[in-house]
């Protein structure tokens, strides 16, 4: 029978689950928001403050030892000789692979009577009127019934695909996806008609931060294409780079882009994707836009409206 040490044991339970998907599984991880991320398997699995919540299965851990036992249902040696990356004498250990999980069926949270709640939190944010109202008209946000989040939603055609969700309450922390959408068809405010450019963005909030800005400066806002990707994935020498799935469907769907402006957090994660998507555009024209003061463009905008920051997201579970 494997035998590990107590020694052994107490240093796998040390390890959180961050950490870990940073050493080892470094393209499973997912950047959110701050410092809130998911893992590609599970996008409903997020991880911030040392601790993870699998929001579909109302599952939540601290460790990795926790997460390779109860998401990937390793038994306790597979975990540990994965953790500590050593199989314990007289215990041979093949890779055992997660079993698969179907892809929840995705279905928009019911709306609430009114959008009062997103429209004064998101003005509050800076964020101008007429491009809200415009966007709820277009079906693309609105509030939802039980939380009255902000639901962003994200269009294959004319059938909604994914949803990113934003708390509106004052307490509120909270962000996150709605369980079963596809990042390939992310929040997008598209002009009419083609542009041969799109503006790339983390989130939601900041691509409309960045169409504030440009009406601000006297500019027609509604000529600009405006993609978020819903969050960012970190790269690493094992995770080749590739393109977020929301990028590389715009890019299919549009054949006459020509040029790429990354709009990105001016932070070591945004950097870092910016790099790594600019790698990959080789036949692109590539222009990394970093907010010109504070961490992303909504803070950016509130710097220029005078509006005081607001505390930044961690990843609570709070709505």
């Amino acid at each position: 029978m494997a035998y590990w040490s107590r020694e052994q044991i107490q240093q796998a339970r040390q390890m959180d689950l961050l950490t870990y998907l940073q050493r080892y599984e470094p393209g499973e991880l997912v950047h959110v928001s701050g410092s809130t991320y998911c893992t590609r398997t599970h996008d409903s699995l997020k991880l911030s403050n040392g601790k993870w919540y699998w929001w579909s299965r109302g599952i939540s851990g601290k460790s990795a030892l926790d997460y390779l036992t109860i998401v990937q249902s390793l038994t306790f040696p597979e975990a540990m000789a994965r953790i500590l990356g050593a199989v314990p004498e007289g215990q041979p250990l093949s890779p055992v692979p997660a079993p698969p999980v179907a892809r929840l069926p995705f279905a928009l949270p019911p709306r609430h009577t009114d959008n009062r709640r997103v429209f004064a939190y998101l003005t509050s944010r800076g964020i101008d009127a007429e491009i809200l109202n415009h966007c709820i008209k277009s079906g693309q946000l609105y509030e939802d019934g039980p939380h009255h989040n902000c639901v962003f939603v994200g269009f294959d055609g004319d059938t909604p695909k994914y949803a990113a969700l934003r708390g509106t309450l004052s307490h509120s922390t909270f962000v996150g996806e709605v369980p079963g959408s596809d990042k390939r068809h992310g929040f997008l405010v598209a002009p009419s008609g083609e542009r041969h450019t799109v503006c790339v963005f983390e989130s939601a909030i900041d691509a409309l931060s960045y169409l504030t800005l440009l009406k601000l400066q006297g500019r027609d806002w509604r000529q600009a294409a405006c993609l978020s990707l819903g969050g960012i994935q970190r790269t690493g020498t094992s995770n080749p780079a590739k393109l977020p799935p929301a990028l590389e469907t715009y890019l299919q769907n549009h054949p006459n882009t020509q040029k790429v402006i990354l709009c990105l957090d001016r932070d070591g994660p945004g950097i870092e994707a910016a790099r790594a998507i600019a790698a990959v555009l080789k036949h692109y024209e590539v222009v990394e836009n970093f907010p010109p003061q504070g961490k992303d463009f909504n803070d950016f905008l509130l710097s220029q409206r005078g509006i005081p920051r607001r505390a930044k997201t961690r990843g609570g579970d709070a709505r």
